[in-house]
């Protein structure tokens, strides 16, 4: 009997389900960008409900060019991994909070509610026909999968668009940043702001990284890894960066990271938290102004592609703060990282079994 992947399967070809790791890729070379994969997993709204969905094993789409996604940007995506764990599961990382997240996003562009059921049948359709990119346990690798979700077909009124698809797209990636724990040199970019107040700052909408794109340029041309952005409002309270969450040690040893309702939530940055507290660490969210960032004692980028990847300095104008070691990063990273391969207890039920 074929597979339900043979029988859905639309576009070039026709496969039976392959073994994890099959594609045999150099795992540990893989860095972070699009490779290649077996499908893509899409399904269409119209007329107010969604469709049973399809595999593709072509990765494109075709577009009226009057899309809302085209014109006016109505688009949202999520990031988050799957990994094969030390114990031979296929398991996806804290999917939930990423269920949630999308669906606030949706709410704010008005785009149609994507149920969890829905969801979580995506995203493990999604491993299953592309297992062979899923990068076998040991390697340092994961599977990371992008739902996007956005609006299209022809239409010019500031409305909701006619139709929308919801597509996983899939990629074997290492890590974000070359792979090491190793400090990185953050810019404090006082000359663009990231988000508005009251804006879709806290909301994954594609529009938030266009403009990032001059803003990192010219940070990688002044010789530094990473932007930070501070308050468009009044220019004196950490946001986050370009990328990533701010994660910090604060001088009483307290975990803390910005709260703010331009801060995009993290579902990375969540789990830090709380394995923190785990670990015997206080941690909350808080204000951080721009003047405690000197008393700091180690500052970290924090995002579901970095991971926690530390920052050696941060400078703004003249000023630089330098951040020597990184013990508690280092330690939080190791929680998470063990969370996600299996090395250690899932006490915080972040890991979802799929089966192949």
């Amino acid at each position: 009997m074929p597979s339900v992947l043979s029988r859905r399967l639309t576009g070039a070809r026709a496969f039976s389900r392959p073994a994890i790791g099959s594609a045999n890729l150099d795992w540990r070379t893989l860095g972070f960008g699009p490779r290649p994969t077996a499908a893509v997993v899409k399904y269409e709204y119209e007329r107010g409900a969604w469709d049973a969905g399809t595999e593709s094993a072509q990765p494109t789409v075709e577009l009226h060019l009057f899309s809302h996604v085209l014109n006016f940007g109505q688009s949202i995506f999520e990031g988050l991994k799957a990994f094969h764990t030390a114990d031979g599961r296929v398991c996806l990382f804290n999917p939930a909070c990423n269920a949630a997240r999308l669906r606030s996003g949706a709410a704010r562009l008005m785009l149609p509610s994507v149920p969890d059921a829905l969801f979580f049948e995506g995203l493990e359709r999604t491993v299953r026909a592309n297992a062979a990119y899923l990068p076998p346990y040991g390697s340092g690798g994961a599977l990371y999968i992008r739902p996007v979700l956005f609006g299209h077909g022809p239409l010019m009124a500031i409305a909701p668009a006619p139709r929308f698809t919801l597509a996983f797209i899939s990629t074997p990636v290492g890590a974000f940043f070359d792979g090491a724990l190793r400090g990185k040199r953050a810019l404090v970019r006082d000359d663009f702001d990231r988000a508005a107040p009251r804006g879709t700052g806290g909301f994954k909408v594609a529009g938030n990284y266009a403009p990032d794109m001059l803003v990192s340029q010219g940070t990688h041309e002044r010789g530094f890894d990473v932007s930070l952005f501070l308050d468009a409002k009044t220019q004196t309270m950490i946001e986050e960066f370009s990328v990533a969450n701010f994660v910090a040690v604060a001088a009483d040893g307290s975990i803390v990271s910005p709260s703010s309702p331009s801060v995009l939530p993290s579902c990375t940055r969540s789990v830090v938290l709380r394995l923190a507290r785990e670990l015997g660490l206080r941690a909350h969210e808080r204000e951080i102004a721009w003047a405690e960032v000197s008393s700091l004692k180690e500052v970290a980028a924090c995002g579901t592609a970095v991971v926690l990847t530390p920052m050696s300095s941060i400078t703004r104008g003249e000023q630089v703060v330098e951040f020597a070691s990184h013990p508690t990063v280092q330690r939080l990273y190791d929680a998470v990282v063990q969370t996600q391969t299996g090395e250690r207890p899932d006490s915080l039920g972040l890991l979802h079994e799929v089966t192949l």
